[in-house]
C-alpha cells in the first residue's frame, strides 16, 4: 500500500502520527522536506494521501489539477489525495477541524453578529476567518502590521471572541503570548488553534481569569478524520472524531504526582510507568544531574533559593514534555511560577499520607524542620495546584487502583 503521511519541513513533535493510528491499519510517516525536494517528491506520487502543513500549504499548489471549491476559496491546501489518472487534488479539512471547535465549544450558534478578534494574517487565519464569517461573526484580523493591530486592542474592548492563529506559545517556546487577556475585558470564549502545550499561557490565563476557553487539540484530530475520510479510510469523520479525542488527550497529557517529601510519589510514579507503559522522571534525580551533585550538598553550600531556581528551571523543561509521568520535590508547590510549568500539559495529583508515616531520610528540609509546620506552610499550595487529592493507601497497589480510577 502506498503510504499516507504529513508533509513539512520541520515536524519533530508532530501528534499526527498518533492519531491516524487510532483512525486505521494505514501507514503514515511524517515527510519532513526541503523546498528544493518538493516538487521531485510531488512527481513521484509514491503515496496514496498527504496532510500538508508549515511552510507548504501554498506552496503545493501549482502542482494540483483539481481543488475542492473551499480550498480555491482559501488558496491553501492541508489534504492531498489522487485522481483515478494519478494526478492530484487538494483540500481544506482545517475547514472541517475549525467548524469542529466551535461546534464542540457551543459557539456555532451563538456568533451571530458578535465582534470575534483573530490574532494572527497567515494561512491558518484565512481558514479560521472563512468558518467564523459563515457563523455570522464580525471578524477583525488583529497583526503586528494593519489598521487593527496589537498596539490599538483598546478599540476591540467589546470582543465577544478571541482566536490565535499565530505560533506564539507553541512548543518549545512555551510561555509566550501575544497580549493579555486583561486587554479585552468582554470576552466570552478563547480559542488557541496551538494543540502543544494543551494548554498555552493564553488559555492558563483564561482559566484564571474564568473564560469558557478550548485549545487546537480538537480540530486536529477533526482535520485529520476528514483527511481520512477522503482517502477512503474512514466512513464518519465526526464519530471518529469523538471517539479518537478523549484517548489524545489522555495519552499527551502528563501525570504530575505533588505532595510532602516521603508521601510515596517516587513509588507510585514507577508503578504507574508499568502500568501505562510511559517514560518516568523524577524532578529531584533531574535536578541532581544537572547539579552534578547530590540535593543535600547544593543545599548545605547554596541554600534553599538557588535550589528553588534550578527547580523551577527543571520543571520548565520536563513540564514541556508530553506524556509523561512526573514525580516531583515536595517543596515544587511553594513557587508560583512552577503552576503554569506543570498544568499546561498535566493532571496534578495531590498524595497525602499522614504526616507521622513519611521519611525524612535524604531530605535537607525535612530534616532541619518540624514537619507538621512544614505541611501546613504547603498545605494550601498542593491544593492550588492539585487537581485531584487522594491519600496514600497502606498497600503500594491499592493507591495505585485509586489513582487509575481517577485517571479514566
Amino acid at each position: 500500500m502506498d503510504r499516507c503521511g504529513l508533509l513539512g519541513e520541520k515536524l519533530g513533535h508532530s501528534f499526527s502520527p498518533s492519531i491516524h493510528k487510532y483512525l486505521g491499519n494505514y501507514p503514515y510517516d511524517l515527510i519532513e522536506l526541503a523546498p528544493e525536494a518538493l516538487p521531485e517528491f510531488l512527481s513521484r506520487g509514491e503515496f496514496c494521501g498527504l496532510n500538508v502543513t508549515i511552510p507548504y500549504k501554498k506552496t503545493v499548489l501549482p502542482y494540483l489539477k483539481t481543488l475542492s471549491p473551499r480550498a480555491a476559496r482559501l488558496g491553501s491546501v492541508n489534504t492531498i489525495g489522487k485522481n483515478p489518472d494519478g494526478s492530484l487534488w487538494g483540500d481544506n479539512t482545517d475547514w472541517d477541524g475549525f467548524s469542529y471547535l466551535l461546534s464542540a465549544s457551543g459557539l456555532d450558534t451563538s456568533l451571530k453578529g458578535k465582534k470575534a478578534l483573530v490574532l494572527g494574517s497567515g494561512g491558518a487565519s484565512v481558514t479560521v476567518r472563512a468558518v467564523l464569517e459563515e457563523a455570522g461573526a464580525n471578524v477583525i484580523i488583529i497583526s503586528r502590521s494593519g489598521p487593527d493591530h496589537y498596539g490599538n486592542l483598546s478599540r476591540h474592548a467589546d470582543a465577544y471572541l478571541l482566536v490565535n492563529t499565530t505560533p506564539l506559545g507553541m512548543y518549545p517556546n512555551n510561555g509566550a503570548a501575544a497580549l493579555s487577556l486583561k486587554e479585552l475585558p468582554h470576552l466570552q470564549a478563547v480559542i488557541d488553534v496551538i494543540y502543544n502545550p494543551l494548554r498555552t499561557a493564553l488559555l492558563l490565563e483564561a482559566e484564571a481569569l474564568g473564560i469558557p476557553a478550548i485549545n487546537g487539540l480538537g480540530m486536529l484530530v477533526a482535520q485529520a478524520a476528514a483527511s481520512a475520510k477522503l482517502w477512503g479510510f474512514c466512513s464518519d469523520a465526526e464519530a471518529q472524531t469523538k471517539r479518537i479525542l478523549p484517548l489524545l488527550q489522555r495519552e499527551k497529557e502528563n501525570i504530575i504526582l505533588i505532595g510532602m517529601p516521603g508521601s510515596g510519589k517516587t513509588t507510585q510514579a514507577r508503578l504507574l510507568g508499568k502500568v501505562l507503559h510511559r517514560p518516568v522522571f523524577d524532578s529531584d534525580q533531574e535536578i541532581e544531574k544537572e547539579l552534578g551533585m547530590r540535593i543535600p550538598d547544593f543545599f548545605a553550600s547554596q541554600g534553599e533559593a538557588a535550589f528553588r531556581q534550578v527547580e523551577t528551571r527543571v520543571l520548565a523543561r520536563l513540564g514541556a514534555m508530553s506524556g509523561i509521568i512526573l514525580s516531583t520535590g515536595g517543596g515544587a508547590v511553594t513557587r508560583a511560577e512552577n503552576y503554569p510549568l506543570l498544568h499546561q500539559n498535566g493532571t496534578i495529583l495531590w498524595i497525602r499520607r499522614a504526616l507521622d508515616q513519611l521519611s525524612t531520610k535524604g531530605r535537607p528540609l525535612s530534616q532541619s524542620r518540624d514537619v507538621g509546620d512544614l505541611y501546613r506552610e504547603r498545605a494550601q499550595a498542593y491544593a492550588h495546584f492539585a487537581d485531584h487529592a487522594m491519600d496514600s493507601q497502606a498497600k503500594k497497589s491499592e493507591t495505585l487502583r485509586r489513582i487509575l480510577e481517577v485517571l479514566s
